[in-house]
């Protein structure tokens, strides 16, 4: 989108290239420029500095400018204006970047997500076949919850993968931004980007509806009119996928409820209970070699979940998927168990991201 450029400076002494091209050969998740410090990575869960050179506010804003300039001259007024501006952008032979950049103590900053060209492999990232066999869900609703940074739209990306692998279906997905590229391969994929190419969730939902669409994806449910929509979608026969910043199915679920007036909950309980499929809730606990491993609740509905929903019982919810293990369900410290014993988590990793920590202590020293 072509508009307002930030002037550029002489002598500059960041360049952009360079930091993106070290963050990546690093094995960073993110990149951090913040005038007053030097630009930082983000590796296996911890802050380190990429120099000593102190970050100033022109030298902020010099990064910026490249950064709107790589991201095919991005418009910079929203930023100026608003604060914030959120979108992402590409580097040949080098890989895609997600920039949230914004203003803090009066001088710009980004922070950016390394992303890849290629689609991640479920195997290599430990995110079990219970989770990807999603995608053989052929209507309703299915989340994948967590908080930020957790890996939700890695696991979401490998479900629309494998279905447009597998199945000739029309995708659509509407990101904000645009996270992973999908190639058209057995389904046809259509990807749309909050702001580039729709005006936001809600409008992109409701035209996605006349696109004859068998699969949406909406990258996070964020609010009441974006959750009622993708609702009423899934009642209409569309498998949508998406997103909630929650731990667990039953504060998923509380989550999904509380958002509409007292008055519609009743009748909402009862819509989700119909159209709600499963529940995944995934967190990244520290491995015993280094690095991030994700642990993983999976809730699929069955018809005791579905009248616990509908008679407001969500609190009974963990006690049935403790006891599902035959029929998939795997609870939060199930998995954490499950990494603890096969020795990819500490003893202690398990406590501290456990649910349960009277259970697990016993668990652990059986």
């Amino acid at each position: 989108m072509a508009g307002r450029k930030l002037p550029g400076r002489k002598g500059a002494a960041v360049n952009l290239s360079k930091i993106l091209e070290s963050a990546v050969k690093a094995g960073a998740s993110d990149i951090f420029v913040i005038a007053g410090c030097p630009v930082s990575f983000r590796i296996s869960d911890e802050i380190r500095p990429a120099g000593e050179m102190r970050l100033t506010p022109d030298d902020t804003r010099e990064v910026l400018r490249q950064i709107y300039r790589g991201a095919e001259e991005r418009d910079i007024d929203p930023l100026l204006q608003s604060g914030d501006d959120d979108f992402s952008f590409s580097v040949p032979s080098l890989g895609r970047f997600r920039c949230n950049a914004y203003r803090q103590r009066g001088s710009l900053a980004a922070v950016l997500r390394v992303l890849s060209f290629s689609l991640p492999d479920p195997a290599a990232l430990h995110i079990p076949d219970a989770v990807i066999n999603l995608y053989r869900q052929e209507r309703g609703l299915v989340l994948i919850t967590g908080p930020a940074g957790s890996g939700k739209s890695t696991t979401l990306a490998c479900i629309i993968d494998k279905i447009n692998s597998t199945r000739s279906r029309h995708i659509i997905t509407i990101e904000d931004p645009i996270e992973f590229l999908h190639r058209h391969k057995k389904s046809i994929v259509s990807q749309r980007e909050i702001a580039s190419d729709t005006a936001g969730y809600v409008p992109a939902l409701r035209a996605a509806l006349r696109q004859s669409p068998d699969v949406i994806l909406i990258g996070e449910m964020r609010d009441y009119e974006t959750i009622s929509t993708a609702m009423t979608a899934a009642e209409t026969g569309q498998l949508i996928l998406s997103t909630l910043h929650t731990i667990g199915a039953a504060s998923t679920i509380d989550r999904i409820i509380d958002v509409f007036p007292q008055n519609q909950q009743r009748q909402i309980r009862v819509q989700l209970s119909m159209v709600l499929q499963a529940v995944v809730s995934q967190q990244l606990v520290p491995a015993a070699g280094g690095g991030l491993v994700p642990a993983f609740e999976i809730m699929l509905v069955n018809s005791a979940i579905r009248n616990m929903i509908r008679e407001s019982k969500v609190h009974q919810i963990d006690n049935v998927i403790f006891a599902g293990a035959a029929d998939g369900m795997v609870s939060m410290d199930g998995s954490l168990l499950r990494l603890y014993r096969q020795k990819i988590i500490s003893r202690q990793a398990a406590l501290t991201y456990c649910t349960n920590l009277e259970l697990m202590s016993k668990k652990l020293r059986a």
